[in-house]
Order: C-alpha cells, then structure tokens, then sequence
C-alpha cells in the first residue's frame, strides 16, 4: 500500500502535464520552453550553495571516534534495548524502598576508597566524614541498607583513585566506550584497580559482586531514563553523549565547581570595543539550548552515581 500511495502521488500530475502538452500550440510551446529556461537559470543553486551544512562533531579528547562509535551503536542499539531496558523493567517493580536499601548498601562500599582518595587530594575532613559515613551506615544502618549518616549532617563525598590522579594533574587519556559500561577516560577506569585493592568486595564472592554491579547498573539506568528525549532530540546522540560526560567528569575532577572556558575568562567590562565583540552575543544565544541540555543531563548523572 505504502509503495502504491507514493507512485500514485507522483502518476497524477505527471499524467496532468502530459495532457496538457498534448493540447498546446506549438507557438505555446515555444514561449514555454523559453520561460522554463529562464526560470531554470535562476532557480538553479550555485554550487557553493548547494547541499545543506555538514556539522563537525569531531572531538581533540577522542582519538578512537570510529571504534567508540561502533560501540555506541552496539551500546544504543543492541544491548540497551534488548538487554538492560528489560531487565531495568523488571527491577522497576522491586518497591522503591527495597530498590534504594539495596543501592544504598552498594554505595556504602564505596567509603573506604573515599576515605583513602580523600586523604590523597588533603581532603581530611571529607575524609573523616567518609569514616564517620562508614561506620554509623555499617552498624546502625544494617551494613548500609539505612543511609543514616545523611540526616546527620555526614554528606557522601564520593571520590575515586581516577579523580586523584586527575586532580594532582594526569591526563585524562582518552575517551573511550565500553561495551555495556558506556563512556570514560582512561584515567577514570584505571583508577578503580586500585580502588579495588581497599574496598570490602574483596572478600565477596563473585556472585555477590556481580549483583552488586547489577543493582548499580540497574538503578542508574531507571534514573537516566529521563534523558531520552534529550537525546533523542539531539543532532548527534554519540557527541551528546560524549559532552554530557565530560561535563560530569570535570564536576567531580573539580568537586562542583570546574573552571570556566577559556573564551569567558575575559571581564567583558573591560573590553574596550564591544561592537568588535558581537560573536559572543550569537554564540551565546545559540549555545544557551545546549549547554541547558547539558546541564540538566549532568545533574540526573549526578544524581545517579
């Protein structure tokens, strides 16, 4: 049906130009053909004008864009929609209660690495709340299943060997997609070997760590859920992703309060000719949309990690 809509769509008016043809005169004929020759110069695009606008999404911080992308497309495409959304479906129905004591108790065995990474950065308060965290979570709230530090004034501050690395100034490496995991640095995911090294999971079995993970990965997918139609409205769902990312790895690198980019460094007060200047105002404007939208995807990231 949907073939036979689209040539009859077309088989009309070709059959209407075609008598018509058959009933004009040749003079007719001339001055038409004359007028579509004209009328064809000057419709004709130039070629400089031809083709819309390709936008480069290429990123310095991604050397691997080419495999990255296949992964992401066997992330989106595959995984995702066969795999996890499914299963995140089906953990949707746990009571809220019972889903969030049991992430809260995979959150509890992130402390120690904090504690250590804290020490690291000369974060000896954050470190002393992460004990504090520990401790009262651990024994009052039955091995982490009760956030109880929280009302208490002992706020997580979450920290991991990648981000002291990047903190005391190595690189980030670069970006990569992992299968199932989705975007990092390098440092990033190096890091947690030797966050492994401390942490209590060493004396899990691996059952127990795997469902560790998979609560993690479950939650956090329910929470991300949120931003599908930002993503799904993006020019390019990979280099979205990708941005939003790095976005949220500066936040923890630089604990909430990253510097500014170097092109807003500049007291515009001071500027003497602001006429001279007038991109900013255009760039800002067609910037404000997507620095919105990552703003809000980094913040539901924040939230689910």
């Amino acid at each position: 049906m949907k073939h036979k809509t689209f040539w009859s769509f077309w088989l009309v008016p070709a059959l209407v130009l075609t008598l018509s043809a058959c009933s004009s005169t040749p003079a007719e004929d001339a001055a038409d053909s004359a007028i579509t020759a004209d009328s064809a110069e000057e419709d004709t695009p130039q070629p400089e004008d031809a083709g819309e606008p390709e936008f480069d999404f290429s990123d310095d911080r991604d050397p691997w864009e080419e495999f990255n992308r296949r992964m992401w497309s066997f992330n989106r495409n595959i995984l995702d929609p066969f795999f996890v959304t499914p299963a995140a479906t089906g953990w949707s129905y746990i009571p809220k209660p019972v889903r969030s004591g049991l992430y809260n108790m995979t959150e509890n065995l992130t402390e120690p690495a904090s504690v250590v990474n804290n020490v690291l950065q000369g974060k000896g308060k954050s470190s002393a709340v992460s004990v504090g965290r520990f401790v009262l979570n651990s024994t009052i709230g039955l091995l982490g299943f009760f956030d109880v530090a929280t009302p208490m004034g002992l706020v997580q501050d979450k920290e991991s060997f990648g981000e002291t690395l990047a903190v005391w100034g190595s690189p980030d490496g670069p970006y990569i997609m992992l299968p199932g995991i989705g975007p990092t640095v390098v440092v990033d995911r190096g890091g947690d070997f030797v966050d492994d090294l401390y942490s209590p999971t060493n004396y899990f079995n691996f059952y127990v760590s795997l469902a560790r993970y998979a609560i993690r990965g479950l939650e956090q997918r329910l929470e991300v859920r949120e931003l599908e139609p930002m993503l799904e409205s993006s020019l390019d769902e990979y280099a979205f992703v990708r941005d939003v990312y790095f976005s949220y790895w500066r936040d923890k690198v630089y604990d909430g309060e990253p510097p500014r980019e170097d092109r807003w460094d500049q007291d515009l007060d001071d500027w003497d000719n602001w006429d001279d200047y007038s991109w900013v105002e255009d760039s800002a404007s067609d910037a404000s949309w997507s620095d919105r939208e990552d703003e809000q995807a980094w913040q539901t990231i924040k939230r689910a990690n």
